[in-house]
C-alpha cells in the first residue's frame, strides 16, 4: 500500500515540475516577443487551458477532429516555447514570425475555446429497432359434424320356410338398427356434456339434434346409452 502511494506522489511531482517549466518557457517567449507585465503571464495560462479543454473533450465525448485539432495546436505552442527558449532562437532579437505568432495567439485561443465549449458532441446514431409483427390470428377450429349413418338393411333368410300367418295379426316390431361404435362413443360424450351443463339426462330429441341423425337411429343410440 505504501509503494502505491509513493508511486502516485512521484507522478504528481513530475507533473508539477513539467508544468512549471513549460509555464516559465511560455512566459519567457511571450516577454521576448514584446508582451510585458501581466500579458506575458497570461500566455502560458491560455495555452495550458486550451490544452486541458481539448483533452477533457477527448476524454468525455470521445475522439473527434475538433478536439484533436485544438489539442495539437496547444501542444505545438507549448513544445515550441520549450524548444525556442533552449537556445535555438535569439530571444534578444526575436524574428518577426515569432512576434506575429505571439500577437495572433489570443484570437486563436479564443476561437478554439469557444468551439470546444459550444460545439455539440457527435452523437452515434443507433438504428431503430423494428417493431415486432403482430401475431397471426389463430383460426377457429369448428368441430366437424358427424355424418349420418344409414342403417344397414336387415338380412333376409331366403332358405327359411315361410311361417304360417297367425290367427290374429301381431303388431309389427320396429326393425333393428345397426349403430357404429364410433357414433355411440361420440353420443356418450355429448350426453355427458349435456348432463354436466344442465344437470339432467339428455332426451332423444336433443340427442338427435346434436348428432344430426334420423329419429329411428336416435332412438337406437338412446337405447344403448341407458
Amino acid at each position: 500500500m505504501a509503494r502505491t502511494a509513493l508511486r502516485v506522489d512521484a507522478v504528481l511531482v513530475q507533473a508539477v515540475i513539467a508544468g512549471a517549466l513549460s509555464f516559465a518557457h511560455l512566459h519567457d517567449l511571450a516577454a521576448a516577443a514584446g508582451q510585458d507585465g501581466w500579458k506575458a503571464w497570461a500566455y502560458p495560462v491560455s495555452v495550458d487551458l486550451l490544452l486541458v479543454a481539448a483533452w477533457r473533450r477527448l476524454r468525455s465525448d470521445g475522439p473527434s477532429r475538433l478536439a484533436w485539432c485544438w489539442f495539437l495546436i496547444a501542444l505545438v505552442a507549448s513544445l515550441g516555447a520549450n524548444v525556442a527558449t533552449a537556445g535555438f532562437l535569439d530571444l534578444e532579437h526575436p524574428p518577426a514570425l515569432l512576434r506575429l505568432g505571439v500577437a495572433g495567439w489570443p484570437a486563436l485561443a479564443f476561437l478554439g475555446g469557444t468551439l470546444l465549449a459550444h460545439s455539440p458532441a457527435a452523437r452515434t446514431s443507433t438504428p431503430d429497432t423494428p417493431a415486432a409483427p403482430d401475431p397471426a390470428p389463430v383460426p377457429e377450429v369448428k368441430p366437424e359434424p358427424v355424418p349420418a349413418v344409414e342403417p344397414d338393411p336387415a338380412p333376409v333368410d331366403t332358405a327359411a320356410a315361410p311361417a304360417l300367418p297367425p290367427a290374429y295379426p301381431a303388431p309389427a316390431s320396429p326393425p333393428a338398427v345397426a349403430v357404429p361404435a364410433a357414433l355411440v362413443d361420440h353420443a356418450r360424450k355429448v350426453a355427458a356434456d349435456h348432463e354436466h351443463r344442465t344437470g339432467a339426462r339428455i332426451d332423444t330429441d336433443t340427442l338427435r339434434a346434436r348428432l344430426g341423425v334420423p329419429p329411428h337411429m336416435a332412438d337406437a343410440i338412446a337405447a344403448q346409452l341407458t
